[in-house]
């Protein structure tokens, strides 16, 4: 490609680059599980904005492109919760999905709050459940949520002074 992927912290400017490339990216979801109403689908832009301003959130650029994001959020019990994983379909499998995971927990790492990393997918999303076997996360929970649609919640506990990724 002559160019190489940089991955930094997402801004309200990037919100509308986010929103269409994750209305690109759930549509496979949405075909696999039969359900257009996926709220990554439904989400709006002042939503959007709203989740980028409460937590982390990262962005993978080509050039001036955004072709990957990632959001995540500490809870009060310290748990990480990480979603919106969004790949653009020309970028898969070359490892960005890893590193944009490995970036967003390496961004919670100074963070002393977040003792557990959590993230969900759908059963029948073997990529997904592959990516997130493969950095360390178990299934911990599974609950219907829709006909057809279970979705799996995978955690892994955070490393006590851990590397902090470099993106």
């Amino acid at each position: 490609m002559g160019m190489s992927v940089t991955i930094s912290a997402a801004s309200a400017q990037d919100a509308e680059h986010i929103l269409k490339l994750q209305y690109l990216c759930y549509q496979s979801e949405a075909e696999l599980y039969g359900d257009y109403t996926i709220e990554p689908l439904t989400q709006t832009l002042d939503d959007l904005k709203d989740e980028i301003a409460r937590g982390h959130a990262l962005v993978a650029r080509l050039g001036g492109e955004v072709v990957a994001s990632v959001r995540g959020v500490i809870d009060t019990e310290g748990t990480a919760r990480i979603g919106k994983l969004i790949v653009h379909p020309r970028m898969r499998h070359h490892g960005l999905g890893g590193r944009l995971l490995d970036a967003i927990e390496g961004s919670f790492a100074g963070d002393v709050a977040a003792k557990r990393f959590q993230l969900f997918t759908g059963n029948r999303s073997e990529g997904n459940l592959r990516l997130y076997r493969s950095k360390g996360y178990a299934p911990v929970a599974s609950e219907v949520a829709g006909p057809g649609i279970t979705l799996v919640t995978l955690e892994k506990e955070a490393a006590t002074g851990a590397f902090v990724a470099s993106a």
